[in-house]
């Protein structure tokens, strides 16, 4: 299945030129909580050599089928996996990573999810960071303010949850159900990611907790159906914006169970197919989001639209969030699958001044989308691999990130790998991706890694938007046959 990820050559010589252009001699670094970033355009079938970093600093190292040049992660230094060093992993190289940047030959580009101050100290001098601005990034992600976001790009009312801003104290229970016409409730404020920031609210001890979160609030109704991402890529065009948009996900959510399991969010799979009304609807709000963004922020590259794909196939937008993130990683298959480099390189090549000329025309694409959306043809997926245990552990007798294929509930080592298509589910393979090292202590809630593949349908891990299937219950299943007890290094308190 592998073979059929290939992007065409002419796409992929241009885009190296393009990105090779834009550049212009300085040097790429990666600079997320994944060293391994930009695999998908850099190692997989039909790389983009432009793509890959000369450096990468993050949290967890990459490993030999994703390997750099050169790599700073924290965790080769502090020796633990956990929810602290995944958000204080920055802080934790920060001075090594200066003095590591500051000494390449010349000014470095930074590819991140966002631009803050202390990514502009590291690229120092005549460096450039290719990413939004966190300032800009805080103000549209802000989730009080989405639906009149939503509203100002002019997306139709049945794609917008009902929802009410509050800016003061929240009013109480019955009131805000009254407000939004449902019994439960989402309660959402700030731009933080990764479910900070959003709370679930039936009972009044709910909406207590969600008090305690700092205003202004969102409060919006909470609907049925399937989670959703969706990348979408904003081009200029001298006149405007050419927006476009991937193939949406279903995303399962809460589906954690003791010993291994994802935490609020399990993954994304995007070979299920959509409703035809819906993935049209889809397109078309969020080509009014980017030109919406273009007008007034001058927004251009990556960025994603969340949503619920209700039961009877309606669409209905929650959140956005403007950034290159991980999801992206994983869906820029969906591009390669068209014959297309991942949307991470027309990002990284707009960012920097350049011209992301292999694209197809925007109506074309977008079209294509649809099409693809609505038929059960291959995709990817992944699934997120975290310790839900509550004492600490090692992943032991594993070869580390790789194929691998469960064969009587063990996991079997298969071949090297770094990109989904490496890994075909529907002949029961998976990539481990960024499994710690054997000698890493894992606390609980940490971040073990991802399984990834493509599938034609057949394989994927989620049964419904709240539960895993036979086969994503397996992968858990057989890794944690892998872990060990581990004591909790003193440093790690």
């Amino acid at each position: 299945m592998a073979a059929q990820v290939l992007a065409e050559a002419g796409a992929i010589s241009a885009a190296n030129r393009a990105m090779r252009d834009a550049l212009a001699g300085r040097p790429l670094v990666s600079a997320e909580r994944f060293c391994g970033s930009l695999r998908a355009a850099y190692a997989g079938p039909g790389p983009v050599e432009a793509a890959r970093p000369v450096v990468a600093v993050g949290c967890y190292p990459a490993w030999t089928a994703a390997a750099l040049c050169s790599m700073l992660a924290a965790e080769e230094r502090t020796g633990v996996r956990g929810p602290e060093q995944r958000r204080s992993w920055a802080e934790t190289v920060d001075g090594p990573a200066r003095a590591l940047l500051a000494g390449l030959a010349r000014p470095p580009v930074i590819s991140a999810w966002y631009a803050t101050d202390r990514l502009r100290a590291w690229a120092g001098l005549g460096g450039t960071v290719a990413a939004v601005d966190g300032r800009l990034r805080a103000v549209v992600e802000d989730k009080a303010a989405f639906t009149a976001l939503l509203t100002a790009a002019g997306v139709p009312q049945r794609m917008r949850i009902p929802a009410v801003r509050i800016d003061g104290a929240l009013p109480v229970l019955g009131e805000l159900q009254r407000m939004v016409g449902s019994e439960q409730l989402v309660v959402q404020c700030g731009a933080d990611s990764g479910g900070r920031g959003t709370t679930f609210v039936t009972t009044s001890a709910d909406l207590e907790a969600a008090a305690r979160l700092p205003g202004p609030y969102k409060v919006a109704a909470f609907v049925v159906g399937w989670s959703s991402n969706t990348t979408v890529l904003t081009v200029p065009t001298g006149r405007g914006v050419a927006v476009y948009v991937d193939r949406p996900s279903h995303k399962a959510v809460g589906v954690a169970e003791a010993g291994i399991g994802p935490g609020k969010s399990a993954g994304n799979d995007w070979s299920r197919p959509w409703p035809a009304r819906a993935a049209t609807d889809l397109v078309d709000a969020a080509v009014r989001v980017g030109e919406f963004l273009w007008r007034e922020h001058r927004v251009a590259g990556l960025f994603g639209l969340d949503a619920i794909l209700t039961g009877d196939g309606a669409v209905m937008f929650n959140e956005i969030n403007l950034r290159n993130q991980g999801t992206t990683e994983v869906s820029g298959v969906n591009q390669q699958l068209r014959g297309l480099p991942p949307f991470v390189v027309a990002h990284l090549t707009v960012l920097l001044g350049g011209r992301a000329n292999w694209l197809p025309s925007v109506d074309e694409f977008n079209a294509a989308t649809i099409a693809t959306a609505i038929r059960s043809v291959p995709g990817p997926y992944y699934l997120k691999l975290r310790h839900r245990g509550h004492t600490p552990v090692r992943v032991s007798g594993l070869r580390g990130p790789g194929v691998y294929r469960i064969t009587g509930g063990r996991l079997d080592w298969v071949r090297p790998g770094a990109h989904p298509a490496d890994a075909d589910a529907d002949a029961g393979e998976v990539l481990l991706a960024s499994l710690p090292d054997e000698r890493v202590v894992c606390l609980p809630g940490a971040e073990l890694g991802t399984a990834e593949a493509l599938t034609t349908g057949g394989a994927s891990p989620f049964a419904g938007p709240h539960a895993l299937s036979s086969f994503g219950r397996s992968v858990l299943d057989a890794l944690g046959h892998q872990l060990e007890p581990a004591t909790e290094p003193t440093t790690a308190r």
